[in-house]
């Protein structure tokens, strides 16, 4: 088992991506690619709006506009711009569409093409119809369940509160427990969304089908999880450094600003679609380590074979047969 590692899975990712690369190419044009430019360039936005407002120009009319006569306030208030709130709440509605309808895809694309068999870009996006809401059901509860185990944590961080040395000791040791038991979960769980996918389960059975599989190779699972999450985690401070630097010195508007932004939306596409691929593969791994990717590979290729029956006493024959 020491050859299941974190290069053994990027291997066999990349040599899946590779093998189809059209048509992961099309799905990360299609679902990752407007997904992380819009992480990378939403700080940059927060950043042009934030400087804006506090801009003396805009408290100079801010101040002009509370001096006017009631009566042009009122008819003013009219032509006021609507509230930024839903445009919010819509931008986060569609990066969720976008980023479970990815994770969706890839991992049904990887899975066919692990075994070999032909992928599809049609049947790949309808496969969403069956996948899609099974999906977000077990995204919601095993969010929710991390949040809510991760409650107290705000509380134990509170400098304002005022802790005997025993209180704070014991706040230390839970607080220390509260982590490991997230990292725990979360890594338990990281096949869950996979096993929604490929064995068409939801809610809390593709948890507790995770936390089975990933017995044995939790410490891989921590390692690709830790990989990933280091690199993008870079990308998206990056963005955000970019973001501050940019509004500061107003150079938003230069070409080389906006090749940054395009770069750095490559990377994290290239990272998104090489994480959802290895969680697969993960999966598949996992599978072999508990004994069932054997069977599954011979019921899959069973149609290939025709066993001859002969005496009892003797080892049949198998026949591949090879339609030309």
């Amino acid at each position: 088992m020491s050859s299941l590692n974190l290069w053994s899975i990027l291997s066999e990712s990349k040599r899946i991506i590779n093998a189809h690369s059209r048509h992961f190419l099309a799905l990360s044009v299609i679902f990752l690619l407007p997904l992380s430019f819009s992480l990378i360039v939403s700080p940059t936005i927060f950043h042009l709006i934030t400087t804006s407002s506090n801009s003396p120009t805009i408290h100079i009319l801010l101040r002009l506009a509370h001096n006017q006569p009631q009566t042009q306030t009122q008819t003013q208030t009219t032509f006021n711009l609507p509230s930024p709130f839903p445009l919010l709440l819509l931008s986060l509605f569609l990066l969720l569409v976008f980023s479970l309808s990815a994770l969706a895809t890839i991992t049904h694309s990887v899975f066919h093409g692990f075994f070999g068999r032909p992928v599809k870009l049609l049947s790949t996006v309808t496969s969403l119809s069956s996948s899609f809401l099974p999906l977000l059901l077990t995204s919601i509860l095993s969010h929710l369940i991390l949040l809510s185990l991760s409650l107290p944590i705000p509380l134990l961080l509170d400098p304002n509160l005022s802790f005997s040395p025993i209180t704070l000791t014991a706040s230390a040791i839970l607080l220390l427990a509260l982590i490991f038991l997230l990292f725990y979960l979360r890594i338990s769980w990281t096949l869950a969304s996979v096993i929604t996918i490929i064995e068409n389960t939801y809610g809390i059975q593709p948890l507790r089908r995770s936390a089975s599989l990933m017995s044995g190779m939790r410490s891989t699972g921590a390692s690709c999880f830790l990989f990933f999450a280091s690199l993008e985690g870079i990308m998206l401070w990056s963005g955000s450094l970019l973001a501050a630097v940019a509004s500061d010195s107003g150079s938003w508007k230069d070409w080389a600003f906006v090749l940054q932004i395009v770069l750095t939306s490559a990377v994290l596409t290239i990272l998104m679609l090489y994480n959802a691929a290895a969680n697969t593969v993960l999966y598949m791994y996992c599978k072999a380590v508990h004994g069932e990717l054997a069977a599954e590979i011979a019921e899959d290729f069973a149609w290939q074979y025709v066993s001859l029956p002969f005496d009892e006493d003797k080892v049949p024959y198998v026949v591949s047969v090879v339609s030309v």
